[in-house]
């Protein structure tokens, strides 16, 4: 048998799992692997900074299904995969990250660039490793990638150290883990569930990001139009059902629609599937839906009552549990509850118009409301954290599973645009925009290299209105327009294209945004489009952290807005 060493080992378990693209940047404790790594069929993309690998690896997962893998060094090169990886973990996704570490004799020494990554990443990844024999790589890379995308998917760090990877072994037969059959809810509890629904007049969905990652858009959509029950989406699950289809209602919580967060205190019966509870979509847990019976149909039963308590668990893989609720499920009809609804919603449905009128102020509505017009909803949109994501989730309307990715949990500023990267990579025929703010997109806009180096095509909407948006309007609601710190200045974004050998065009007014996005969809290389809104702008509403769902803080309805976009 052909005798390898352990770096050879790291690409060919790779590749026999089907890995063909990773996201790294070198350096000296991961050289071995970086050098075998010329003789394998595997992509690396040269990123400018190992948090955007992450990213980019974290978008390219969620764009595609497919676990993303990250390759960096030692020491600083390690613990800047912290926060990506912490952003991985909290979204749920599946995300692998390989570290060389000093030899194994320096271990403990406080050798140069050594740091215990291992023990770094204990709170923020699934499981990892520490590797050194050559022996164990093979093996312990193709349980990493098992542990990644099994169960509830979650990021791995495997930390292999100089002199595993530049030993030779005899090569090593291994057999991919045996995956483990997805748990199904208990006969018992689907007949408890299935009492409730049938007994329910006001019942409501709660679809969240479980739904995408169960493959149970389907299921979701059967259940929904049998029940005839109305469906709310948390930031996380939307695209799990589509924009357009009767039954959605929209986002909840925080800045979600009125309506829903209305709908959900008014409910009889809350069908949580494949969503956590998170308190941005709760409010004040003792005021949340007092009225509401409530089933919960998780993978993960540590999600189960931790937030909300309730009186149906379904524990098991979401796509199978709607399966057994549908085998047992007879049509409903929910029609007088469906008008109330209908009443609450009123003609905030503004948002589906096909143009909103032009007051000769450029708004963040305006210009998502066009990019989403002009792809015919269609593209794979991926932001930031802040306004701009929230009025993404309001005026870009997704039909399609997999189409809006963003950091949730964690709300890391920068996301936005190497995960787009990373989503063209795993989707090159998707036409991808990275929505993002000026401050978000600063704080990765090194990546522009990486896009002209690699030849990778995305159309960067910067939402620019020269502060830190969500951060300025918490100041304004709550700390009496005392703006410290949010005052943001940015380079010359067209310039910064430019200097990068890409292109981009500055818009300012309304009349502008149309040609300005059939420009950036018609260019062949990665534009920045740098459009400046109105400053002081606001996402409405707003639920204040801490207060019950129907607490709302509501569009002033003699704003300048008003007549632009409604009562949001």
């Amino acid at each position: 048998m052909t005798r390898r060493t352990g770096a050879q080992m790291i690409w060919e378990t790779l590749l026999t799992e089907g890995v063909t693209t990773v996201f790294g940047y070198p350096g000296g404790a991961i050289l071995p692997a970086y050098d075998a790594m010329l003789d394998y069929p595997i992509r690396h993309v040269l990123v400018r900074h190992e948090q955007n690998a992450v990213h980019m690896a974290d978008g390219y997962t969620r764009a595609s299904g497919q676990v993303g893998v990250v390759i960096a060094t030692s020491g600083p090169g390690a613990t800047n995969l912290v926060t990506g990886i912490a952003t991985a973990f909290m979204d749920s996704s599946p995300v692998v990250c390989v570290t060389g570490q000093v030899s194994s004799h320096l271990l403990g020494s406080d050798a140069f660039q050594e740091i215990d990554i291992v023990g770094i990443t204990i709170p923020v990844t699934k499981q990892n490793f520490l590797v050194t024999r050559a022996e164990d790589i093979a093996p312990t890379l193709r349980l990493a990638l098992h542990v990644a995308r099994s169960g509830r998917p979650g990021p791995v760090l495997v930390d292999i150290t100089k002199d595993a990877q530049q030993s030779e072994i005899d090569g090593v037969e291994c057999d991919v883990p045996l995956a483990k059959a997805c748990p199904v809810a208990a006969g018992d509890d689907i007949d408890r569930a299935l009492d409730l629904i049938r007994s329910a007049e006001r019942p409501l969905i709660l679809a969240g990001q479980g739904v995408l990652l169960s493959g149970a858009s389907e299921e979701l959509r059967t259940f929904a139009e049998r029940s005839r029950a109305p469906v709310a989406m948390t930031l996380l699950g939307i695209g799990a059902l589509p924009a357009s289809h009767p039954l959605n209602l929209g986002m909840m919580g925080m800045h979600g629609e009125a309506w829903v967060n209305q709908a959900i205190q008014e409910s009889d019966l809350l069908l949580a599937f494949g969503m956590r509870f998170d308190d941005r979509v709760t409010g004040d847990p003792k005021k949340y839906a007092p009225l509401a019976r409530k089933i919960h149909a998780e993978l993960d039963p540590a999600e189960v009552n931790k937030i909300i308590k309730v009186d149906v668990a379904l524990i098991g893989d979401l796509a199978a549990t709607l399966r057994a609720l549908l085998d047992h499920l007879s049509p409903l009809d929910h029609a007088p509850w469906l008008a109330h609804i209908a009443a609450l919603t009123g003609d905030a449905a503004v948002r589906d118009i096909k143009h909103l009128p032009d007051d000769g102020h450029l708004y963040a509505a305006h210009v998502i409301h066009d990019i989403w017009r002009l792809t015919g909803g269609k593209a794979l949109v991926t932001t930031d954290v802040g306004q701009h994501q929230m009025w993404e989730a309001q005026y870009y309307h997704h039909e399609e599973p997999r189409s809006l990715i963003t950091s949730g949990g964690l709300g890391t500023m920068g996301f936005g645009f190497p995960a787009a990267l990373g989503a063209k990579l795993a989707r090159p025929d998707a036409e991808v925009w990275a929505i993002v703010g000026d401050g978000g997109f600063q704080m990765t806009q090194a990546e522009l290299a990486t896009a002209a180096q690699e030849g990778i095509k995305v159309n960067i909407a910067v939402i620019d209105n020269g502060y830190l948006g969500m951060v300025r309007q918490w100041q304004q609601f709550f700390y009496k327009r005392r703006y410290s710190a949010t005052p943001i200045s940015s380079p010359d974004f067209v310039a910064l294209a430019r200097a990068h050998g890409l292109d981009g065009v500055c818009v300012k007014a309304r009349h502008e945004v149309e040609d300005a996005v059939r420009w950036a969809r018609e260019t062949g290389t990665t534009v920045i489009l740098d459009f400046r809104v109105e400053q002081e702008d606001t996402v409405y509403p707003m639920v204040a952290s801490g207060a019950s769902l129907d607490t709302m803080i509501r569009r002033p309805v003699q704003s300048r807005l008003a007549e632009t976009a409604g009562d949001l």
